[in-house]
């Protein structure tokens, strides 16, 4: 089976390793170039993604790339600790969430695909995609700026949220809309952070998530705001202490970017096209590695089970839809908590210190317990 998987990123990578793995012939073609060092913000695996990644054979290469992370703990905007949980696993689970650099995890995941055998062009955009009759049968072509074209049995669209095949599949299509918050992430150097523990602030003015990464302090703040401006990023937090130091200590900090949600995609595939991660559903709620690291996998399975790829792609779309529908409405209930006014995050925090110890463990263990389905051997 002839393959061309569009954008080389967390999920693009894993379909690509996915998809080598069942014996697919593979060839990315990624916008941008490798990704290189520690740029670019930080991400988190939660439990049921590593499963995912460890069905596929390269667990430790992606804990290799970052460091693990034993629990969470919620602060409210005066400093009182609101809970404090296993971070993105159930407390009995052995697997520990892994906080890595997304340009890192990248490269793990494209290396262990180029390993397997799967050819990664970069640099290269999509200009245009179409089913069509090949020499072999049905098939799928798509057309490369610059006029180029190749040909494969199907396409696995991975290129993102601004998804071109998205458009192309449905032209009525939903297109991503600003989320009402701007997300800007950072380094800083100081003391008295601990080790292994995800910290999130629910601060007055947003949301601002802090873990110790080695010598260094990773955090990144979510800013309720209509329009962000950098140099009021001190002010914003001024009230809440460890947020005003850590930010007062940064040493790097990266661009604010606007965050996007996309209404509910209905047309997730044709009979020789499909749409994984982002494309697809962009979840946030931390779930957006996990879940498109989750889709490549489930995809090679229907694809190594089903005999034909028409009936993969509605099998694989069955199969992770009611998955994915779940998780976004965690991910909107998450935004709107970061959204709230001072009195209404008062309330919340007031809620969520006699609610989380008595329900958090229950209320996410179909999200964290997630089996994969395994390849076939």
């Amino acid at each position: 089976m002839r393959t061309i998987v569009i954008g080389g990123g967390v999920g693009g990578a894993t379909a690509a390793l996915a998809l080598r793995r069942i014996g697919a012939e593979v060839t990315v073609y990624e916008a941008y170039a490798d990704p290189a060092g520690d740029v670019g913000s930080w991400i988190s695996l939660a439990a049921n993604g590593l499963r995912a990644v460890d069905a596929l054979g390269c667990l430790e290469a992606v804990r290799a790339a970052g460091f693990e992370i034993e629990r969470q703990r919620m602060w409210s905007a005066g400093g009182m600790l609101i809970a404090d949980v296993a971070r993105g696993r159930r407390e009995s689970d052995t697997l520990r969430s892994v906080s890595l650099m997304r340009a890192r995890l990248v490269a793990a995941l494209r290396d262990a695909a180029a390993e397997a055998g799967a050819k990664i062009v970069t640099g290269v955009r999509l200009a245009a995609v179409a089913e069509t009759e090949t020499e072999t049968g049905p098939g799928v072509v798509a057309t490369l700026e610059g006029g180029a074209t190749d040909t494969a049995d199907v396409l696995v669209a991975a290129d993102g949220i601004w998804s071109t095949v998205r458009g192309a599949l449905d032209p009525a299509a939903p297109v991503p809309q600003y989320a009402g918050l701007y997300s800007i992430s950072g380094v800083a150097h100081l003391d008295g952070i601990d080790p292994g523990v995800f910290n999130m602030t629910f601060a007055r003015n947003g949301a601002f998530l802090h873990v110790r990464a080695g010598d260094a302090v990773w955090w990144s703040a979510q800013v309720n705001s209509a329009e962000f401006v950098l140099d009021d990023l001190a002010g914003l937090f001024r009230e809440e202490a460890v947020p005003a130091a850590i930010i007062a200590a940064t040493t790097q900090v990266h661009s604010a970017t606007p965050m996007h949600v996309l209404e509910p995609v209905k047309t997730w595939h044709s009979d020789r096209i499909v749409l994984i991660g982002d494309a697809a559903h962009p979840v946030g709620a931390g779930q957006g590695a996990s879940m498109a690291i989750e889709d490549g996998l489930a995809l090679a399975v229907c694809l190594q089970a089903e005999p034909t790829v028409a009936r993969a792609l509605r099998r694989y779309d069955g199969e992770r839809r009611p998955r994915i529908v779940k998780v976004l409405g965690t991910a909107e209930d998450n935004r709107n908590a970061k959204k709230a006014g001072p009195l209404k995050r008062r309330m919340q925090a007031a809620m969520m210190r006699i609610f989380v110890p008595m329900f958090y463990e229950k209320a996410t263990a179909w999200l964290y317990s997630y089996e994969p389905a395994k390849l076939a051997k």
